[in-house]
């Protein structure tokens, strides 16, 4: 009597009644009479073959079916956590796949010899990218102790990895930084760590309160009702204080009216500038924080000037090229809101003298390369500075400017183009600066001031009206 070599499996309907319908994998076998003296045969396709112990099939006690081989091998082995993928790797020579995983690892999960973990969320759980780990429950121990060893085993299958989900790493890395920065007493803020994490807004956003909602020991705390920053727990009441009050000293001057104003007047100076050169192109560049203009530029420099040692920052710089064959000349720009003195001239001269891109080393020295020009816009230069030369001799800041190839702006030259334009006298550059909330502000307004200009005045007005919130935030920021 031969018998298939291979079972036959058939699909099997069973009504249920209010169940439905249930649909079943019956495996058998056929029987035919072989040959005499013949153990094989081969009949319509199918293979049969005389008794031996290798055709046992290993679900009917003849052999070690593929469960019994995955929990064998979980169970020596219980001492680590595979992920399935490696489960499957190290079985495949007894014909386990993929699919043969988890459908027995579940049954034996639910009878609790088998620990299953993978990434838990709100309402389910979802595998890891190399799949669900895996490991023994110890039956000789207590249920809690085998439990602790089983995520202990998992928790170091994990260390180091990209394992369970960008959010919960995110998670885990945030409550790191959170804690190292405590540890030096300081408080954390979400540019930090968006920087930190190179991930957007609203990605850190999610992650802060899930790590917020996951880990107690995280404090916020909420300075001005519209920055937040973490701490641990264990930053003293006296070290807190501290750190609030660095924190508000910080905001006041990052985010106050001063620097609001001297970032507008940066705008409008490259507005003017872009306005009356034929030509200009703008050079720009990526910055960490995207909160940064693209059009402000980090120079690297060679030696330290003024307390920087590495780098400097410009606030503008563009290429002009005059004609076809005349070479091209680049100007740089440095900004500042208020009196300029000498003093602000000199290191911004000293910046581009020691710059790695505009600055050249000479038999003479250092010195700024040809074709770059160096301009200062300012609200006003001091009007009695005068510069004494080696030779005894005084000049004026402006002649001295000149002497070093450097152009002067100031507040005054761009009113006196608004007047050109037709623009009344109180609208001015420096009412523009106070009233606009940012650069973009800026340059809407210039450019309503520009092509209307007989309702500057108007304009004016609704500026302030509109922004009469942002004045008593800065005011609120002021008040100590």
């Amino acid at each position: 009597m031969l018998r298939t070599a291979e079972a036959v499996h058939e699909s099997e309907r069973v009504f249920k009644g209010r169940a439905g319908v249930s649909v079943h994998n019956r495996p058998h076998h056929l029987y035919v009479l072989g040959p005499e003296g013949s153990g094989e045969l081969v009949l319509e396709g199918r293979r049969f073959v005389a008794f031996s112990e290798e055709y046992l099939d290993p679900r009917g006690g003849g052999g070690v079916s593929k469960a019994q081989r995955i929990m064998g091998f979980l169970e020596e082995n219980g001492d680590r956590a595979f992920f399935s993928t490696e489960v499957v790797e190290a079985l495949k020579g007894h014909g386990v796949r993929v699919e043969d995983i988890m459908a027995n690892v579940r049954r034996y999960e639910r009878k609790g010899v088998v620990y299953v973990r993978g990434y838990k969320s709100e309402e389910r759980e979802t595998p890891f990218r190399e799949g669900y780990l895996l490991t023994w429950l110890d039956q000789n121990k207590p249920r809690v102790e085998a439990l602790a060893e089983a995520v202990a085993r998992t928790d170091e299958a994990l260390e180091g990895m990209a394992s369970s989900s960008p959010i919960m790493e995110r998670v885990h890395r945030i409550r790191d930084i959170i804690v190292e920065l405590t540890l030096l007493r300081k408080l954390v803020g979400t540019v930090y760590l968006r920087n930190q994490l190179g991930c957007g807004r609203r990605q850190l956003d999610h992650a802060l309160d899930r790590a917020l909602q996951l880990y107690p020991d995280l404090k916020v705390v909420k300075l001005f009702d519209a920055y937040r920053y973490f701490y641990h727990s264990d930053l003293s009441p006296e070290d807190l204080a501290a750190a609030v009050e660095m924190k508000k000293n910080y905001i006041r001057i990052a985010k106050g009216a001063a620097n609001r104003i001297g970032h507008n007047w940066e705008a409008v100076a490259e507005w003017f500038i872009d306005k009356t050169t034929t030509g200009a192109r703008f050079w720009t560049q990526n910055h960490r924080d995207g909160g940064m203009d693209p059009r402000r530029i980090t120079l690297h420099l060679i030696k330290g000037v003024g307390g920087r040692r590495s780098s400097a920052e410009v606030d503008r710089a563009w290429d002009v090229t005059p004609g076809v064959f005349a070479p091209s000349i680049t100007y740089v720009l440095s900004c500042k809101w208020g009196l300029v003195t000498k003093a602000h001239v000199d290191d911004f001269l000293e910046v581009l003298r020691w710059s790695k891109g505009f600055g050249v080393s000479t038999p003479d020295g250092r010195e700024i390369k040809q074709g770059v020009v160096g301009v200062f816009a300012a609200g006003a230069f001091k009007p009695n500075e005068n510069v004494q030369l080696k030779d005894g001799s005084t000049i004026s800041l402006a002649q001295y400017a000149a002497r070093r190839n450097l152009q002067l702006i100031t507040a005054a030259d761009f009113n006196k183009m608004l007047r050109g334009q037709g623009c009344p006298r109180e609208a001015t550059v420096q009412k523009i600066c106070r009233a606009t909330r940012d650069e973009a502000q800026v340059r809407e307004t210039l450019d309503k001031f520009w092509e209307k200009p007989g309702e500057a005045t108007a304009s004016l007005g609704t500026l302030r009206r509109d922004n009469q919130d942002l004045y008593r935030f800065e005011e609120k920021l002021e008040a100590r």
